[in-house]
């Protein structure tokens, strides 16, 4: 778990998200990664275990274009520092892609069941288990015959049905092969905003990836999910359905950015000392 970025809207993803990875560099890190989908519609994914500029590189090398996209950076928690493990990861067959902060305590238990199901694991993370999950759930929905384009309903109900079998926190971004103008991100115990822009959204994991973007942020709460395009941002609870998001004003300037929004460090550290607790209690 560390840092999430995401971007959809009209222009090149790409920039935005490896600035935004580098602005979350003071949390720590031991890879990156970002998956898109690219002008042909499918999901293309780029990783590397390491510092920021070896994904660099690989992009320099091998470049991707799109218009929707997520990136991570990754502190070991589930496997090893690799690129194998580094996020973002593939769910099913290639349908989507997830990025994920937090930690799911019954992964192994649900890995154990969808691999039974025929599900393959390259990694040891728990957010592939995600990944893998949200997939299940989408293809369950294609035998209901109730997917279709520009008709998310479905694609919400699969991703929360997926979550409510998770015991944990996650803080998660995901975006899909079938619908490249749609990003749902999903908050429990792991901090996620979305920024709005003209015509564009952002997702971050704090503040920092934002400014200089967009100065109006909705801070996800607890069982919030935002289903997001270009030009519309809709949030559902858990328990209350459609809520209307509280768009609040980001007033950092860029020789803030690290700080997350907070007016300095210390201000940050004791206003995240509640949100720590609650993470460490819930395991």
């Amino acid at each position: 778990m560390c840092g999430i970025v995401g971007y959809v809207g009209h222009r090149d993803a790409v920039e935005f998200l490896l600035k935004g990875l580098r602005r979350l560099e003071y949390r720590g890190y031991d890879s990156a990664g970002v998956a898109m989908i690219d002008s042909g519609g499918q999901l293309v994914v780029a990783k590397q275990a390491g510092r920021i500029q070896r994904l660099e590189s690989l992009l320099a090398q091998e470049p991707i274009a799109g218009t929707t996209g997520i990136a991570h950076t990754r502190w070991a928690t589930h496997g090893a520092a690799t690129s194998v493990n580094a996020h973002p990861h593939i769910g099913g067959d290639g349908v989507l892609a997830l990025v994920h902060n937090g930690v799911i305590d019954n992964c192994e238990a649900i890995r154990q069941r969808l691999a039974s199901e025929g599900y393959g694991f390259r990694s040891q993370t728990d957010t592939e288990v995600i990944a893998h999950l949200i997939a299940a759930c989408l293809a369950e929905r294609r035998v209901e015959g109730d997917l279709a384009a520009q008709d998310y309903r479905p694609l919400v109900s699969a991703v929360q049905a997926a979550l409510a079998q998770l015991q944990g926190t996650y803080g998660l971004a995901v975006i899909f092969r079938q619908w490249p103008e749609v990003m749902l991100a999903a908050r429990l115990g792991s901090p996620l905003i979305v920024g709005v822009g003209s015509g564009e959204h952002f997702v971050a994991s704090d503040a920092s990836p934002l400014v200089g973007h967009t100065d109006r942020i909705v801070y996800l709460a607890d069982h919030e999910l935002a289903l997001i395009t270009a030009d519309s941002l809709r949030v559902v609870h858990r328990d209350q359905g459609r809520v209307q998001p509280s768009v609040h004003v980001l007033e950092v300037d860029a020789g803030d950015v690290g700080l997350g929004g907070y007016a300095h460090y210390m201000l940050k550290e004791i206003f995240e000392q509640p949100e720590s607790v609650r993470n460490a209690m819930r395991g």
